[in-house]
């Protein structure tokens, strides 16, 4: 097995230019989403799917109105110099399958077809996906689902070919900013943690990280992010779990029942055979 390889979003510096929306689907071939306006927002892809891989989310905060009648900066109270301030403020933040450590996708995949690299990233192998569905529930993020008119499961590959040619993944080479690094994890991890330490020393003190963490319920991320607010702001689940966590407890439960029972029907047997003349009263016909 290879290096684990993974992604960290910072979206502190994510500008929403949507290069790395592009660059995915020209590498990936990955089909149009329909070209939908989103009424509400300057975001014309609305969320990650079959044929979304990388979504650059717009997320517009108003301003907090104070009780006479102004726009007050949200933080004030806190002494927060860049809350939300009388113009509002654009949160941007380019969302991407998570890699989980502990993947319910690939927990319940009757095929084979979702596998673990030797990257420890999580692929899906089209051409031996049967259409079930039963990943998509699985994930805890709603970032697998299955193309319509095609009936297969489709999510980021983290550029595997590119990743086996020793290339990096084309959502990351196509990014302006380096919003979106991408290296070895544990090294991502170090990195992710000082840009925190130098936003809280700057006064940025609501940044955080989400999914870097190994004793989260998805075992950590291979791709984590720097959030600027919560992350239901984002869209993202504050606790995550992936829902195939309880099986294996679940199947030594199952296991023990089914020995109890069928140690109960042994017995009843047993006791039946051992009363008198219970066992040994040959059958007729009346």
């Amino acid at each position: 097995m290879a290096e684990r390889m993974g992604f960290f979003t910072d979206t502190s510096i994510c500008i929403g230019c949507k290069a790395c929306e592009v660059a995915c689907k020209e590498w990936n071939r990955v089909p149009d989403d329909g070209f939908v306006f989103q009424a509400t927002s300057y975001d014309n892809t609305g969320a990650l799917g079959a044929s979304t891989w990388r979504h650059v989310a717009f997320i517009e905060q108003q301003p907090v109105w104070t009780p006479d009648g102004g726009a007050g900066e949200r933080g004030a109270e806190t002494g927060d110099p860049f809350g939300i301030g009388p113009d509002g403020r654009w949160l941007m933040s380019s969302d991407v399958c998570k890699h989980c450590t502990h993947a319910g996708c690939l927990d319940v995949c009757p095929t084979g077809a979702l596998f673990r690299t030797e990257f420890d990233t999580v692929v899906v192998q089209a051409d031996i996906c049967n259409g079930c569905g039963y990943c998509v529930p699985a994930c805890p993020f709603g970032v697998i689902d299955r193309r319509e008119g095609d009936g297969r499961a489709w999510k980021c590959t983290m550029c595997y070919d590119r990743l086996r040619g020793g290339l990096e993944p084309a959502c990351a080479k196509a990014c302006p900013t380096d919003s979106i690094q991408f290296g070895p994890l544990d090294e991502l991890r170090e990195r992710a943690a000082a840009r925190v330490a130098t936003l809280h020393a700057a006064g940025r003190t609501e940044a955080r990280l989400y999914g870097e963490s190994p004793d989260d319920g998805v075992g950590g991320m291979g791709a984590f992010f720097l959030l600027l607010d919560e992350p239901e702001v984002y869209g993202l689940p504050p606790d995550p779990v992936v829902p195939t966590r309880d099986l294996p407890a679940m199947w030594r439960w199952a296991g023990a029942a089914a020995l109890t029972m069928a140690g109960a029907v042994a017995l009843s047997f047993l006791a039946a055979s051992g009363r008198p003349g219970g066992a040994a009263r040959p059958w007729r016909l009346r």
